[in-house]
């Protein structure tokens, strides 16, 4: 059975469709005027029969309000004296049927069935298309490429245990996403989510952060303070950029993963932990331990689980995914009727080389979004330079096809050079302005420092 609302000043023509629908076992209401009609308008409502000539709202104006609500009902238009051209513009405003009076009972009948079979459908769609994007997504993790999809299976599969996880990958991949993505899909969900990102404290502080202390540790501890790690009890602390952390911190941390143990700075007292561990890090941990940088029994510890984000440059699949859902976002969030991209502009994202990866993709659909004055962002709307990660450079981007006869690096090494590049460039466009810079290319300052620290860049 369904909910039909009939809205008609013309007494008899409602009748007749009342009666055909009662007839047909649906619930009828009927209404002679475009107030009553907006006030009868809600979820539970199935079909609308409004009539071109509706006093105050004409049908193909009616049509339009009502599908513009939320849930909306299936529009069918009634004419007295319908033209070609009418029923064209009724169902270009979204109408599933225009009818032409005098109706007859096997007409309303078809249009009703018609109608409803239609309303069904579309419910059937958006019932696929989000078991698809659940599919595509772990939390707000979006993606349908292979490698990504693994990573889902795994994080749901280590969720439920209190198992350390360690997330790498490139600045900008979506490491935090992903930790939280698996705190929400843990049995801790219900517990704090504890942020800390370890290069972006001096040593000293960021042990007082993460351990506490205790009244007189130090100078301006003016009394006891727990740290990040009792203040995720119960729950989940996430330690991003685990690979800026000094040689005494990590010792401090061994210990915290091994025993589940603590003492505030300063302090001799043994506090026991209940707390879920996920790091994350853009370094390579095994060089990092080769180069003395980082222990060996810290990195197996932390290495139980390693999940690994790629980079999008990796998974170009996912840019049209990805920009689709940060555009529906920031045309909601700015209220601009922004419905879409254009092939072009998309073909212009998939092709780019996005050094700062998903949050630098994130960043180029807001501009495009606010710049826009059209309902698809174009390739006028996207940043000029959006292919030239030199900023705008005349000399060629790094990454070229190379000649037969190149002589191959190993990766790392032949990366180093286009990074330092496109690093040396962007600070000179800058002027020296590195927070900037790490805008620019979609990183943080921590991580522009150490690469330019690991790249001998002053």
């Amino acid at each position: 059975m369904a909910r039909v609302l009939i809205a008609d000043p013309d007494l008899q023509t409602a009748d007749t469709i009342a009666r055909i629908a009662e007839e047909e076992g649906h619930q009828v209401v009927q209404v002679e005027r475009a107030e009553e009609l907006l006030d009868r308008l809600g979820p539970d409502l199935d079909l609308v029969f409004v009539a071109d000539h509706l006093p105050g709202l004409p049908g193909v104006e009616a049509t339009r309000t009502i599908l513009g609500r939320p849930d909306a009902p299936r529009v069918l238009v009634t004419a007295a004296f319908g033209t070609v051209e009418d029923a064209v513009t009724a169902m270009q405003a979204g109408a599933t049927d225009f009818l032409c009076q005098p109706l007859t009972p096997s007409q309303i009948r078809v249009a009703i069935q018609r109608a409803l079979q239609h309303g069904s459908l579309l419910r059937e769609n958006k019932d696929l298309k989000q078991a698809l994007d659940d599919r595509l997504r772990l939390d707000n993790v979006i993606s349908s490429d292979p490698r990504m999809q693994q990573v889902f299976k795994t994080v749901d599969a280590v969720a439920p245990t209190r198992t350390t996880v360690l997330i790498t990958g490139e600045s900008g991949t979506g490491k935090t996403l992903l930790a939280r993505a698996l705190h929400r899909a843990s049995d801790r969900r219900n517990g704090p989510f504890v942020e800390v990102n370890c290069g972006a404290l001096p040593e000293n502080l960021l042990e007082s952060e993460l351990f506490g202390h205790v009244k007189g540790a130090f100078t301006g501890a003016v009394k006891d303070r727990a740290g990040k790690f009792e203040a995720a009890s119960g729950g989940t602390i996430f330690l991003d950029e685990i690979g800026t952390a000094s040689k005494g911190l990590q010792i401090r941390l061994l210990r915290v993963l091994q025993d589940r143990l603590l003492e505030r700075v300063g302090e001799q007292k043994t506090r026991e932990v209940d707390v879920r561990v996920v790091l994350a890090t853009n370094l390579d941990l095994a060089e990092e331990v080769r180069a003395g940088n980082f222990r060996e029994d810290l990195y197996y510890r932390i290495h139980v689980v390693a999940l690994q984000m790629p980079a999008l440059r990796e998974r170009r699949g996912d840019v049209r995914l990805l920009a689709d859902h940060f555009l529906g976002r920031a045309a909601r969030s700015s209220g601009k009727p922004v419905e879409g991209l254009t092939e072009d502009a998309i073909r212009v994202l998939e092709e780019a080389p996005w050094p700062g990866n998903i949050r630098q993709l994130e960043h180029v659909i807001e501009r495009a979004v606010v710049l826009c004055s059209r309902p698809q962002v174009g390739i006028e709307d996207l940043p000029p330079d959006l292919n030239h990660p030199a900023l705008g450079s005349t000399e060629p981007a790094p990454g070229g096809m190379l000649p037969n006869d190149a002589h191959l690096l190993p990766l790392r090494e032949a990366l180093e050079e286009p990074e330092r590049l496109l690093i040396e460039r962007a600070l000179r466009h800058f002027d020296g302005n590195r927070t900037r810079t790490a805008e620019s290319l979609g990183i943080n300052r921590s991580t522009l420092f150490h690469k330019m620290r690991k790249l001998g860049i002053d």
